[in-house]
């Protein structure tokens, strides 16, 4: 299981690096499912991500050290024209919705075809249904999400960042099937201005189709 490291800190050269990006419409709850990840706690008081913010977080998995930078993106229509940039290089895109709304199930499809115009068919994309913890108001079955993905060649995940069901399990998976990079030279040690936290802070407490969501 993937894990947070408790030993003493790694230096940038020993880390597998992935740039994850959360991409979907506003409220399907992004930046609470990073949070509840990264602090493992769920904050009710998030406001709506402005622009673009980032987290980082270090795991050990399968024997590897590995430094996840989480790239969570603004669901306004109004900052849309920043995430082409972002989702350009990822290693990985999650297209978020969320259960108990329709409209942002059927919008995942935008979202997944942008996801493939920056960086075409064999995009790494999770389909990710969030708030599993409100299935009593569910809109989107799971089952017509899972084939969606399926038909489309992506993983899929019904996650809670609420109660944080599923959302370790996210990651883990999502990190296993991603390719081990070599690692840089010591050179490349210092670290980058971009891998730094901004932004979001700690709580006070596979075939090339496009998925007609």
């Amino acid at each position: 299981m993937a894990a947070a490291s408790n030993g003493p800190p790694l230096r940038a050269k020993e880390f597998n690096k992935y740039k994850l990006v959360f991409v979907g419409d506003i409220e399907v709850g992004k930046t609470s499912v990073i949070g509840r990840y990264v602090y493992g706690m769920f904050n009710e008081s998030y406001q709506n991500t402005i622009g673009i913010d980032f987290l980082s977080k270090s795991i050990h998995l399968e024997g590897r050290a590995v430094r996840l930078q989480l790239w969570d993106t603004a669901g306004q229509e109004r900052f849309r024209s920043l995430i082409p940039s972002y989702i350009r290089d990822a290693s990985a895109v999650m297209v978020v919705y969320d259960i108990t709304n329709r409209a942002s199930f059927h919008n995942t499809s935008t979202w997944i075809e942008n996801v493939r115009e920056q960086q075409g068919p064999e995009a790494t994309i999770v389909l990710v249904g969030n708030k599993a913890d409100l299935a009593e108001n569910r809109a989107v079955p799971t089952q017509e999400a899972e084939e969606c993905a399926r038909k489309a060649g992506m993983m899929f995940f019904e996650v809670s960042a609420k109660s944080g069901q599923n959302v370790g399990e996210l990651f883990e998976k999502l990190v296993a099937t991603l390719p081990v990079q070599a690692l840089p030279n010591a050179g490349s040690e210092r670290e980058a201005p971009q891998d730094r936290n901004h932004k979001l802070s700690r709580p006070a407490e596979a075939d090339g189709k496009s998925c007609q969501c």
